[in-house]
């Protein structure tokens, strides 16, 4: 039994060597398909193999799972393979090559009724243009997936009344899409797809028809929805700025085939080549990286019983001017400083006593992105802690490390 609870998820998708080309003239096979993959097998570029062949190498041996709960983004320029790869995942195309799975069910498996319930009770989709029904009012786009799906009335009501909760529109129920901005239908498109009540979300660039500050408001909305729901989403767009602030992990596409897969702390710190370079080097680090991320081992760490003179020394050692003073749990019980140390030193004091200990230290959560800790940094004796949600400290973010952090990684 506890081998089975610690065991990996399954994941919810899984991508095996993924590959679409589509033929010239919409052919979806032959001759010229077949040489195509067999020039992108050898490593020939997509340009050169549409060239000389007529055919699009749309996607090529993409690879990846994405775990239950994770929001998995893809992410590339126009034209990189994201969109089709997207529409592969629900098999409005089919893959020339590799295998999809849905919840450890391939796709290409299925027949025409299969797929629809695939598609009705285990995935919803949401747009770029929203793709709302104009003649219908917010509460029964809402409901739309659910109507079709046969789901009863009362249900159906309640399902779309919570969704519409979620995304703030309650109050729009009734009105038409017509008489909502760009940034309500599309919260009325996300609403239909949380009132599915789906495993999976596909977002295909749903917010880069929005203007600026609408989109960090979908996207603010989206990542309070999914630290609530744990919704399994794959999220397209080619801005990378949104991929950080949103993805658990990343893909970046380029020309059809995968670049790099990772957190945003981990291709930020180490791009897998130039093309990866050049997208992270405008990147808002202070947006993407969190204390978690640039947090190091405290130097000096103390406990209330040792001698003030043997803590002087490890501080002089290490050349700090103060260290958190912590109980058998790690929990801080406050800040002890290098001149209060010297004074207990020379009096013979055997141990740090409440007297010695100065509350002047911040903390902070080790999800708390940089953007809120620039300002407090350096302003204490102490490095900023970074404690858990029992107050224990798991380590500290020192002005040198944020600085560090905040630098573009070198090119080669």
């Amino acid at each position: 039994m506890g081998e089975r609870m610690n065991a990996p998820a399954r994941p919810m998708i899984r991508c095996k060597r993924v590959t679409k080309v589509f033929g010239p003239a919409a052919a979806g096979s032959g001759p010229a398909v077949d040489e195509a993959l067999a020039m992108a097998h050898d490593g020939v570029g997509r340009a050169e193999i549409q060239q000389r062949t007529d055919a699009t190498l749309a996607v090529y041996d993409v690879s990846f799972d994405v775990l239950p709960g994770e929001l998995f983004v893809v992410m590339g320029l126009s034209g990189s393979g994201k969109s089709t790869l997207v529409r592969l995942l629900n098999r409005l195309i089919e893959p020339s090559s590799g295998v999809i799975e849905v919840d450890g069910r391939e796709l290409g498996s299925l027949d025409d009724t299969e797929l629809r319930e695939l598609r009705n009770r285990r995935m919803s989709m949401v747009f770029q243009h929203f793709a709302l029904l104009p003649h219908r009012t917010v509460r029964q786009n809402a409901e739309y997936g659910l109507k079709i799906r046969g789901v009863p009335d009362e249900e159906r009501r309640e399902k779309g009344e919570w969704a519409l909760e979620q995304v703030g529109l309650a109050d729009r129920a009734e009105a038409h899409p017509g008489q909502l901005s760009g940034g309500m239908q599309q919260r009325v498109g996300l609403a239909r797809a949380l009132a599915s009540d789906t495993d999976v979300l596909l977002m295909d660039e749903p917010y880069s028809a929005l203007d600026p500050l609408i989109r960090r408001d979908m996207q603010a909305l989206l990542a309070r929805l999914q630290s609530e729901l744990r919704k399994t989403i794959v999220f397209i767009t080619h801005d990378l700025n949104e991929a950080m602030l949103l993805g658990d992990r990343i893909m970046l596409l380029k020309d059809g085939r995968p670049v790099q897969v990772g957190t945003g702390p981990e291709i930020l710190a180490a791009p897998a080549d130039d093309y990866v370079a050049d997208f992270v080097s405008d990147v808002d680090r202070t947006r993407v990286l969190t204390a978690a991320d640039v947090m190091r081992e405290a130097r000096v760490v103390v406990r209330p019983d040792e001698r003030p003179a043997d803590v002087l020394r490890r501080l002089g050692e290490s050349e700090a001017t103060g260290a958190y003073v912590l109980d058998d749990d790690r929990r801080i019980l406050g800040v002890v400083r290098d001149d209060w140390l010297a004074r207990a030193a020379a009096t013979g004091t055997d141990s740090i006593s409440r007297a010695g200990l100065d509350g002047d230290y911040l903390t902070t959560e080790p999800d708390r992105p940089l953007i809120d800790l620039v300002d407090q940094v350096g302003r204490n004796v102490v490095p900023l802690a970074v404690v858990d949600e029992g107050s224990r400290l798991l380590g500290v973010v020192p002005r040198a490390a944020v600085l560090a952090s905040l630098a573009a990684p070198g090119r080669s």
